[in-house]
Order: structure tokens, then C-alpha cells, then sequence
């Protein structure tokens, strides 16, 4: 990738002008933009109010135009599962601390890597480390990959159900150098869906994508002319772009089965979301494992003919509920080991029929095939007690630890395996942070990642009190462990290295008596090697 192709990959959301991809990056399955404008607005009120100053917001003199959202470490223990922490913020209530985007912190809440995005309209979603098989290469990689576009989010999106996909929305991966690789796109009119973006051995990618399908909702209780949002599992070969499978959940089971009322379309423009996929999982048999958070139930699918092989939960449940092991309004439906799924209960909100709310929480389950019954097996409650009408996570870690993103709720939590139970939620809590405001992530992850950027480290000058302060800092850089800066009487010369200093967080501050007027900074790793230079900046206020 040319250099103004990187340039325009990184700025990808931001306003930066003259970034134009070559026309070979623009094709079918190229790596085009995508997203970078939000979708018009259906209701009055204006975008989230953006706040990028206070004590909410990271500010860098380095990297003026970044302003990620700053969280607060609550609970921090020994034991936590190696990796940096992966979330996507955004807001469904105004204001927005800090900017929308996709953020890479540590444990300290200090960020690594951010790519803000220009419109608090506008947001990413499923943000974490995947593998990227090429199947031309015969190649496997760590990426970053997530979606981008804009959540109906009500009242300033009225024409589809909140938390559907606005029409514009892509998928991204970048590579481990923030190279943009590819962006994918939902094929047979659908649009792609937040929920759910996966890489496959098979050098594939599994999403989740969804269209508003018109119909007679009269006998569902809706209206005449209504529409139904139908939600289609796709598959695409990210070589060639081609559509390998689909499986669309409108011919499989019956929207009647709705824990939704087809009424609700009336303020949703006309359209029912019945269904609400919102994940799907791959079984050692291929078979994938699909939830639909509105119907209150997990489908287990056949690749080879579709057909629903079980369900658990909803109307039509094949499996009875042992104490507690009943879910609602679910996300992250996933397979583990031993006849074992797990994923994020919501339990909340807006129950019909007068079923009573549950604190959301993390959830295994044990299916007895046999019996066809599931039990608990551990349960992951937080403290205090948290309610989430949508959204939350799950996540297996290697060590056997549970990370849970709290969806609605601002928080993002670890725990040791054996977990808790409700009310007692500070049992094996190994570390707990809050995002400010009504800031929120629809899933959260811990991955490893190791991130080197084509892009050279940013530095800044500034007189301070008599002395020359140089503010350096690189990000995405992951295996930067110290600063050397140096100075000289004018550009050319900027070659005498007059301070050097050990990273000490995303923005390092070096000052020196030095009177420069020209400094340059030079990254180093664990063993004093040079990984970065950023260009030469003079001095200034």
C-alpha cells in the first residue's frame, strides 16, 4: 500500500482532506472506505453532544486531534488474563464523553491505540484481534477488525427498530501495522449488521446482515403496511467476494414466536423486529450457533441443509431450564467444550406478560442432550447490581478467566472461572472499570495484540518555565519502552540527543535545558533499539 493510500486507511472516520485511494483499491473487494459519514438522521434532535475536554477525556499535546474517552479502574487484582482491553465507545444519550471510535487501553485505563470517528452519529461496533487467513498466500495474521455506520438509536433514527444497522455500514480490518486490508460488504440487498463479524480458516468472513422485508403484519397484530427486519447469516470469500452461504432466519422460524409485539413497528416506520440475531458461533462440526435476542432463544443450525437442529429457550424450547438457567433478551451465544454454551443474559428490560426482570449477567450452561435439559453451570454477576436492556459479551480467556462487557451499562469486568452468584457479585472479581457518562461499548474483549504503525511517532515543543519540554508519543505503538530526544540550531541538525526517558503512558513528557529551537524524538523497545523517528518540530509558546 503507497503511503497516501496508509495515510487515508488511518484517517478513515476523520476529517482529513485530499485522501484519495488509487483506483485499485476501490474495487469489488479491494480495500475501499467505507462509512466515514454517518446516515441522514429520520428524527429532529441532533447528534450526542460531543465533550472532548474534563476530567472524562484523555487530551495529548502530541495528538491534538485525539480525545478517547477516559475510564476508571474500580477493582484491580492479581490474576488477570494476559492482553490489552478492546472496546468500541459510543452513546445512546447525549453527551458523548470523548470521542466515538475504536479504542486499545491497558489495565490502568491508559490507551494504546485510538481511531476516533467524526460524528457522534457515527460509530464502531464488535471491535477486537481476529486471525486473517488468505487463502491466495497461504498466509495467518493478527488484525483488528470491527463494523462502522450508524445505529438507528431513537429518537434521531425512527425508521427502523434501535439497534438495527442504518443502510452504509461496512465491515473493516487492518492489519498489525494499522494498513487497512480489507472491508466487506452484506450481499442479496441486506445490510451489514454490528453484532457480529467473523474471520474463518477458510480465509472467510461470517456476519450477520439485515433488511427490512415489507409485509402484512395484520395477523401478527402490526399494520397493513408494515415491514418485517429480516436478519440473514452471510458468508463471503474475502479473496474473490463471492457469497459462499446464507442462511436467512425468515425461513426458518416463525416471527409468531416474538417475544416483541408486532405493534411496535408503529415507532419503528413500519418495521418489526421480530427477531433481533444479533450472534453467531462456528461448532466443531460446522454447525453455527445462532442467537435471537427478541425471540428469547439460541438456534443451533445445520451448515449442510439449514435446518434448526435444537433450540433452547423461546416458545418452541426443545430443552427444559434447571434453577436460574433460564435467559432473556440474550447476546453472544457461544459454544464451549462439553456440551457446554455460554453468553451474556441480559435478563432486562421491558418484560411482557409480566415476567420478571433478572440482573443481567455472564452465564455457561449445560446441555444434557439426553434429558434435553439445561443447567447452570457458573453464573458472573457484577456489584453492584446491573440491568442492561441490550448489548453485553461473554468472553473465554485462556487462563479460564470471563471477561464481561456489560452492554447497556458502562462497565467492562474480569473474572476468575468459578464466578458467583446474584448479589454476591464481587466474588472472583479480578478487575472492573467504568467508562464515563453514559458512555458505552456494545461488546468489550482482552486480546494480545502487538501493534507496529507504518506511521512515525508524533512529537510536539514547548517552552515551559524556562525549559524546552518535547511531548512524544506514537499511537498504536505496543513495544515502545522508552523516548530519546534530540535537538539542534535548526532542522538539518536536529542530531544531539540531549534527554531520554522512559514511556510513561500514551503521551511522554521530555524536557531538557536544551534551546533547540528543533527537536526530534526517537522511539525505543526493551532493548534500547530504535523503532521510530518522528519528524522534526520546532519549538514554540
Amino acid at each position: 500500500m503507497s503511503r497516501t493510500a496508509g495515510a487515508c486507511a488511518l484517517a478513515a472516520g476523520l476529517a482529513v482532506a485530499n485522501c484519495a485511494l488509487p483506483a485499485a483499491a476501490s474495487g469489488p473487494t479491494g480495500p475501499r472506505l467505507c462509512a466515514t459519514e454517518p446516515a441522514p438522521p429520520t428524527g429532529s434532535p441532533p447528534a450526542p453532544e460531543l465533550v472532548t475536554s474534563g476530567s472524562g477525556v484523555w487530551s495529548f499535546v502530541s495528538e491534538p486531534r485525539l480525545h478517547p474517552m477516559r475510564v476508571t479502574v474500580t477493582a484491580q487484582r492479581p490474576g488477570t488474563a494476559p492482553g490489552r482491553i478492546f472496546v468500541a465507545p459510543y452513546t445512546i444519550d447525549s453527551p458523548m464523553i470523548g470521542q466515538t471510535g475504536a479504542l486499545i487501553s491497558d489495565n490502568a485505563g491508559e490507551p494504546f491505540w485510538f481511531r476516533p470517528l467524526p460524528s457522534t452519529s457515527l460509530q464502531n461496533a464488535d471491535f477486537k484481534v481476529q486471525t486473517y487467513y488468505d487463502s491466495r498466500k497461504h498466509t495467518a495474521e493478527p488484525v483488528l477488525t470491527w463494523w462502522q455506520g450508524s445505529i438507528a438509536i431513537p429518537p434521531a433514527y425512527t425508521n427502523l427498530p434501535g439497534g438495527a444497522p442504518e443502510p452504509g455500514g461496512c465491515y473493516y480490518i487492518y492489519d498489525s501495522h494499522y494498513r487497512l486490508v480489507r472491508t466487506v460488504f452484506a450481499r442479496h440487498g441486506f445490510h451489514p449488521d454490528e453484532h457480529e463479524f467473523i474471520l474463518t480458516r477458510r480465509g472467510t468472513a461470517l456476519f450477520i446482515a439485515t433488511k427490512p422485508v415489507p409485509m402484512d403484519l395484520r395477523p401478527y397484530g402490526g399494520p397493513k403496511d408494515g415491514a418485517i427486519l429480516d436478519s440473514e447469516v452471510q458468508e463471503v470469500d474475502l479473496a474473490t467476494g463471492e457469497l459462499v452461504f446464507s442462511w436467512d432466519i425468515l425461513d426458518h422460524v416463525d416471527p409468531a414466536d416474538s417475544e416483541v409485539a408486532a405493534s411496535d413497528a408503529s415507532s419503528s416506520g413500519g418495521v418489526w423486529d421480530a427477531y433481533h440475531m444479533n450472534s453467531i458461533d462456528e461448532g466443531p462440526d460446522g454447525e453455527l450457533l445462532i442467537s435471537a435476542r427478541n425471540m428469547w432463544a439460541v438456534y443451533d443450525i445445520s451448515r449442510r441443509n439449514g435446518r434448526i437442529r435444537w433450540q433452547l429457550g423461546g416458545k418452541k424450547s426443545n430443552f427444559s431450564f434447571g434453577p436460574n438457567a433460564d435467559f432473556f433478551w440474550q447476546h453472544d451465544a457461544r459454544f464451549r467444550p462439553g456440551s457446554r454454551i455460554s453468553m451474556f443474559d441480559d435478563g432486562c428490560c421491558s418484560q411482557p406478560d409480566g415476567t420478571p426482570e433478572q440482573q443481567s449477567h455472564g452465564l455457561i450452561l449445560h446441555l444434557d442432550f439426553p434429558r434435553r435439559r439445561a443447567t447452570v453451570e457458573k453464573t458472573y454477576y457484577h456489584a453492584p447490581p446491573l440491568f442492561s436492556a441490550s448489548q453485553g459479551n461473554t468472553q473465554a480467556l485462556p487462563n479460564g478467566n470471563q471477561f464481561i462487557g456489560w452492554g447497556q451499562n458502562s462497565y467492562y469486568s474480569e473474572y476468575a472461572y468459578p464466578g458467583n452468584s446474584e448479589n454476591n457479585g464481587l466474588q472472583s472479581l479480578l478487575y472492573d472499570a467504568k467508562m464515563p457518562g453514559s458512555d458505552i461499548s456494545y461488546r468489550a474483549f482482552r486480546n494480545r495484540w502487538t501493534g507496529r504503525p507504518y506511521y512515525p511517532p508524533s512529537a510536539a515543543a514547548r517552552r515551559r518555565h524556562g525549559h524546552s519540554v518535547v511531548y512524544a508519543s506514537w499511537n498504536g505503538s505496543t513495544e515502545t519502552r522508552a523516548w530519546q530526544l534530540l535537538a539542534g540550531p535548526d532542522p538539518r541538525s536536529a542530531s544531539v540527543v540531549v534527554a531520554h526517558a522512559p514511556r510513561t503512558g500514551f503521551e511522554t513528557a521530555l524536557t531538557t535545558a536544551n534551546p533547540g529551537p528543533y527537536f526530534q524524538v526517537r522511539a525505543l523497545d526493551a532493548q534500547g533499539r530504535v523503532l521510530g523517528t518522528s519528524t522534526v518540530v520546532k519549538l514554540t509558546g
